[in-house]
């Protein structure tokens, strides 16, 4: 360490200071009221060094909540990415089906995280439907409406509102989901190639990372239309998921990186 830095971590201590999940939660609020901060501004009124703001600003890059800049950070830019209404009318009858045999996966008295998208929405429909006496948790807002009206119980994330996906996102969804060990998790991606699921939507990488790592079993639920894409953060490897359903079985370069992991492929079968 050098004597700069030595100078920083002792100026630290003693002083009082934000938790990391609370400096992280101002700089994302910073974001949505100016367009750039700056590392050595918010170290001053953090009270900590230029290196604990960075690697804040590297976890918030990571789960693509922020994008870096040189000294700084800016929020994200958003390309076209559809949202979630415009999702839900396409590929209708794909999703139905996988949401359905996603469901026979899930036993009476287990614990489920669900993540928001389309797809798990056909999945909480199946759910309510076959009356799986099953707790759930969930950042998804219509995922827990939906199973909300069936038998299983729920519990619904907080954290910051994301309105397009009607999903929450951010450090206080990360720590609420990190509390709980679950028997599965079923998530969905905007992209599966042979690297591994991936995300476009901001803010769910870091949601779906965590559902998997506390879920003895990960399922990632996906129609055939994403097979190949990439989306802008990597959610994980494919050695992080137990299984995959789809509507359509993979070819190629995919089934060999499946086959690889050992990754079971479930074809939903059509009615």
């Amino acid at each position: 360490m050098s004597n700069t830095e030595m100078r920083d971590a002792s100026s630290e201590k003693g002083r009082d200071r934000l938790k990391k999940s609370d400096r992280r939660r101002q700089i994302l609020l910073e974001l949505k009221l100016r367009p750039h901060v700056r590392i050595s501004e918010l170290a001053r009124r953090f009270n900590v060094s230029t290196e604990t703001v960075r690697r804040d600003f590297d976890a918030l890059s990571d789960d693509g909540l922020i994008a870096r800049a040189h000294g700084g950070a800016s929020a994200p830019a958003q390309g076209h990415y559809p949202g979630l209404d415009e999702r839900a009318n396409a590929w209708i009858e794909e999703r139905e089906r996988i949401g359905l045999r996603a469901a026979e996966l899930v036993q009476d008295g287990e614990t489920v995280m669900i993540d928001s998208g389309s797809t798990t929405i056909q999945l909480a429909r199946a759910l309510a439907f076959r009356g799986t006496q099953c707790t759930v948790i969930t950042n998804s807002i219509p995922v827990a409406m939906t199973i909300g009206h069936g038998t299983p119980q729920v519990l619904l994330c907080p954290g910051e509102y994301l309105a397009a996906e009607s999903a929450l996102i951010g450090t206080e969804t990360l720590e609420f989901l990190a509390r709980f060990n679950v028997d599965r998790c079923m998530i969905g991606a905007s992209g599966l190639s042979a690297e591994g699921p991936s995300e476009t939507v901001r803010g769910f990488a870091a949601v779906k990372r965590m559902m998997l790592s506390r879920a003895a079993k990960r399922h990632l639920l996906i129609d055939s239309h994403k097979f190949g894409r990439k989306g802008l953060a990597q959610v994980g490897d494919m050695a992080d998921l137990n299984s995959i359903v789809v509507d359509a079985r993979p070819k190629g370069e995919l089934l060999t990186a499946l086959d690889g992991a050992s990754v079971e492929v479930i074809v939903a079968p059509k009615a």
